[in-house]
């Protein structure tokens, strides 16, 4: 794992750089005696884990983790035990060693931090499967409707209507909750009250769309969108 150190103090980056050159799971780059720089080389640089001091001046450890938009996953290094439970409350943060530090619990913590790696990798994998379909309720049935059957979707009140190619679904629903379902490649919303497959259009005359034999209307801020996204000759 790349890692780094962020700690003001000399002689615990050196303890810490001496347990890493005993494990060989951890690719020690780089140590900082601040944050302040820390914080320059991660906004520069991926890693794969911090070992973060708790206290240093100006800038806690905690301060640095909410500074990142994506922390890697943090080992907190302290010899303070009395932060453990608000550490926990950060997803990043894997284990908390209390200093002095030795080469076996060092060891369990570099464990449990590739631990966390795999499952967050094999959940960002399972996030970027692509899901071809969304599930409505109609009639306490889980109804399966696939997102390329889908025409057009119309709002109506408190209810929207989906249009597929064999059947029409009403569902209590709103159209900005099935826009953020639906794929931003296939489909776009074109009126605030229809979201259209643009791989659905026959037709497109002024404002307004031919879908099947539905002619929706397109609005004005709409309309450039819907131009980028035609295959145009």
């Amino acid at each position: 794992m790349k890692s780094i150190i962020i700690d003001d103090e000399e002689m615990a980056r050196a303890i810490i750089k001496q347990l890493s050159s005993n494990n060989n799971n951890v690719n020690l780059i780089d140590s900082f005696s601040n944050a302040i720089e820390a914080i320059k080389y991660l906004n520069q640089n991926e890693v794969d884990l911090i070992f973060l001091d708790i206290h240093m001046p100006t800038f806690t450890g905690f301060d640095l983790i909410q500074t990142l938009k994506n922390p890697p996953k943090v080992i907190l290094t302290t010899s303070d035990k009395n932060f453990a439970i608000e550490a926990f409350e950060y997803e990043c943060i894997v284990d908390y060693l209390v200093k002095p530090i030795n080469q076996n619990r060092f060891d369990k913590a570099v464990n449990k931090a590739i631990s966390f790696t795999q499952i967050t990798s094999e959940d960002t994998k399972k996030e970027e499967e692509t899901v071809n379909e969304l599930y409505v309720n109609i009639d306490r049935r889980l109804i399966k409707i696939n997102f390329e059957t889908i025409k057009l979707v119309e709002a109506k009140g408190d209810y929207i209507q989906i249009k597929t190619e064999n059947k029409n679904y009403t569902v209590h629903s709103t159209l900005k909750k099935i826009e953020d379902k639906l794929p931003d490649d296939l489909f776009l919303k074109v009126h605030r009250s229809f979201i259209i497959n643009t791989k659905k259009i026959i037709d497109i005359e002024d404002n307004s769309v031919l879908i099947g034999k539905d002619v929706i209307p397109v609005s004005r801020s709409n309309k450039p969108e819907l131009m980028k996204r035609l295959n145009l000759l």
